[in-house]
């Protein structure tokens, strides 16, 4: 039975919202200075004062020049408008455990987390905050909204995507194809957070650059959260006996001792994480490289380096 999401006005949790809040306020207590700065007032125009109006808002600096009366008006907008990417593809899925938690995640489950942190985060300092989910296509995509009520709805999302999926229902990834199509559907200069493991169907590494050059080319700010197991998927380090090896999205099967396909594998490994960080670098994408063993503080202190920037 899924469960349900309850942020009535008492702030009675799920479990995965109450812990996202112990996360994120665990992690942020004694922190010497928040990045934070609260709600903005941004100015929009001057207009001619009219007589009996408060003064308050009169700039009197350009009064000494014109020797007109004007006043400053302005309009309130929500800091930060944040679109979170959530690859949520039959790899992401890795590695297969009954029952997936923090202490013993996939990298689903791990993003799913973060992403809860996250979204708390923005709760917090009245944030815009959307969530996008894709494999093959886009599988869901909502809006930036800060109302408690799209809250409410964003977490319980995530929730359905903590059961695992069936093997059955196997989905690749078409990650290069969904970031074009989002790129164009989020709102101009908003922050890109994106989750992903970064396998990608095509099989070609440059046509999931260009769909990150395309985010930057419409002005977003974007940090990508490669996802992985580092232990089995980055250092290959399994026992050497015999292994049967299944890609989760297409259900191929392989028979190998790992010690024969060991430095071939980490080899093409490292030359794609070499080619990603050029082209991060290149883009000016923050790439965080997170590694679902070692705990959310390699998310949460990213992303507060990057809100302290856009301010």
């Amino acid at each position: 039975m899924q469960e349900a999401i309850d942020q009535g006005p008492l702030e009675q949790f799920s479990p995965l919202e109450f812990l996202a809040r112990q996360v994120v306020e665990g992690f942020i207590t004694g922190l010497h200075k928040s990045p934070f700065h609260g709600f903005s007032v941004e100015f929009a125009e001057h207009r001619l004062y009219n007589t009996g109006e408060s003064i308050r808002n009169i700039d009197w600096k350009l009064y000494g020049r014109t020797e007109r009366l004007y006043t400053k008006r302005y309009e309130e907008e929500t800091n930060l408008r944040c679109q979170v990417f959530i690859d949520n593809s039959s790899s992401m899925y890795y590695p297969v455990i009954q029952n997936p938690d923090l202490s013993h995640p996939n990298k689903i489950t791990f993003s799913l987390y973060v992403t809860a942190a996250l979204l708390y985060l923005f709760r917090k300092q009245r944030d815009a905050a959307g969530v996008s989910f894709f494999s093959e296509t886009v599988e869901l995509h909502t809006q930036c909204k800060s109302s408690s009520v799209h809250h409410k709805y964003l977490f319980t999302e995530l929730a359905k995507r903590l059961t695992p999926i069936p093997p059955q229902q196997r989905k690749g990834t078409s990650a290069a194809t969904a970031i074009h199509e989002l790129a164009e559907r989020i709102h101009k200069r908003s922050l890109v957070i994106i989750f992903s493991d970064m396998f990608e169907n095509s099989g070609s590494p440059e046509e999931l650059f260009a769909a990150l050059q395309h985010l930057k080319h419409n002005k977003h700010e974007v940090i990508l959260f490669h996802v992985f197991d580092k232990s089995k998927e980055i250092d290959f380090a399994f026992e050497n006996r015999p292994y049967r090896f299944i890609d989760l999205e297409s259900g191929e099967q392989l028979r190998v001792f790992p010690s024969k396909l060991k430095e071939q594998y980490t080899q093409a490994v490292d030359r794609f994480k070499t080619a990603l960080k050029l082209r991060c670098a290149q883009y000016h994408i923050d790439l965080v490289e997170a590694d679902i063993n070692a705990g959310f503080e390699q998310v949460l202190l990213p992303y507060l380096v990057k809100r302290g920037k856009l301010f």
